[in-house]
């Protein structure tokens, strides 16, 4: 009770989105390429871009050179990089490849070399595993699978959401995969079907040192932190949704921000992500189609303009993409947790008078 009032006391004062203030642009030049996924390299100091029409991943410099990465001609053709993610301690660039729900797959790829390490088709919840190169069966295209996004724990460990299947897999650093966490609690919020995203369940994914993963769900907005011991899952209290929520990134000092086609989230819990609150808000270019958010040196955020939507359609001819800094306002994230204070404080008041109240009461029955 007391907190449910709080966060809608905090819906109702703290949040008002702001206009996107523009950093740093890079503009980069790779022809039809129509990027999903992005993450900044500090080994290299430069940006990896991942890409939906082309096999290849590319390196874009802080001046927009655009240089092949690494080029895979073993992947089945039209496959996408939806997610990518570096392994900084390994210098190791893991990557989640999809194809028309036809395959699956988890990439690891040496940064310093080129070499791909593995390529593992991600299985089935019923254990079933796709072939590569294999010609797909009728089975294994009726049973949904997307892998979306990836994230990666000290130990070498990935973790990649599906989310048309709406649970998270685990690989190793052998390549070895298995169904790491299928939780019921994935399935307990309510869908809006009218939306065009109401398919697409978990999305961006985040490893946090402390032994947790948090993963948010375009098509219900709700944020939820896994146990990475062993696969539990809760839904953190936030005091909104995020509404379309894609991928998701956290900055040195604990702030998680989660980016949508229009918005990006700034988020704070001081409870280890049992609750958090949505201090900030900034509107973003809604053509630009943002689809990934990734923190640079000295903790700037910057998002990716891929501009997904006119390549799904299928008829764009674009040339160039562009990853943009987005500033937040400085004072936004003390002013946010001034208004927490007051919230809890007022709460926690009103359910003392509560109960002065009821003390009253029962007092008064006693006396007549």
């Amino acid at each position: 009770m007391k907190s449910a009032f709080t966060f809608t006391l905090l819906n109702a004062l703290l949040i008002i989105a702001s206009t996107a203030k523009i950093g740093h642009v890079i503009t980069f030049r790779s022809p039809t390429l129509y990027p999903e996924s992005f993450t900044y390299n500090p080994n290299s100091d430069n940006f990896i871009v991942g890409g939906t029409r082309h096999q290849k991943i590319l390196s874009i410099s802080s001046t927009g050179e655009a240089q092949t990465l690494l080029s895979d001609s073993d992947l089945p053709t039209n496959s996408s990089f939806l997610g990518v993610a570096v392994d900084r301690r390994r210098n190791i660039l893991l990557a989640c490849i999809h194809n028309h729900h036809q395959f699956n797959a988890l990439a690891a790829y040496d940064l310093q070399s080129g070499r791909r390490i593995f390529l593992t088709p991600l299985i089935l919840p019923n254990g079933e595993n796709q072939n590569l190169i294999a010609q797909v069966t009728e089975k294994i295209k009726i049973r949904p699978a997307a892998a979306n996004d990836v994230a990666v724990d000290y130990s070498g460990n990935a973790y990649v959401t599906n989310s048309d299947g709406d649970f998270i897999w685990k690989v190793d650093v052998n390549g070895d995969a298995s169904i790491f966490s299928k939780s019921e609690v994935y399935k307990s919020h309510t869908v809006d079907v009218t939306v065009d995203y109401h398919k697409c369940g978990l999305n961006g994914i985040v490893y946090i040192p402390l032994g947790y993963l948090l993963v948010v769900q375009s098509n219900t907005g709700k944020m939820y932190k896994v146990n990475v011991d062993n696969g539990e899952t809760k839904t953190v209290n936030l005091n909104k949704d995020l509404t379309a929520a894609d991928g998701i990134a956290v900055r040195s000092d604990g702030v998680v921000l989660v980016v949508s086609q229009y918005k990006v989230y700034y988020i704070k819990s001081e409870n280890n992500w049992e609750d958090g609150v949505v201090f900030d808000e900034i509107a973003l270019d809604v053509e630009g189609f943002a689809t990934a958010v990734t923190i640079g040196d000295k903790k700037r955020v910057y998002v990716l303009y891929g501009h997904l939507m006119e390549g799904i359609m299928g008829n764009g001819n674009r040339q160039e993409f562009s990853i943009v800094e987005i500033e937040e306002e400085e004072d936004k994230e003390s002013n946010a947790w001034l208004f927490v204070l007051v919230g809890f404080g007022l709460a926690y008041f009103l359910f003392w008078r509560f109960q002065m109240r009821r003390l009253v009461q029962n007092m008064d029955k006693r006396v007549a």
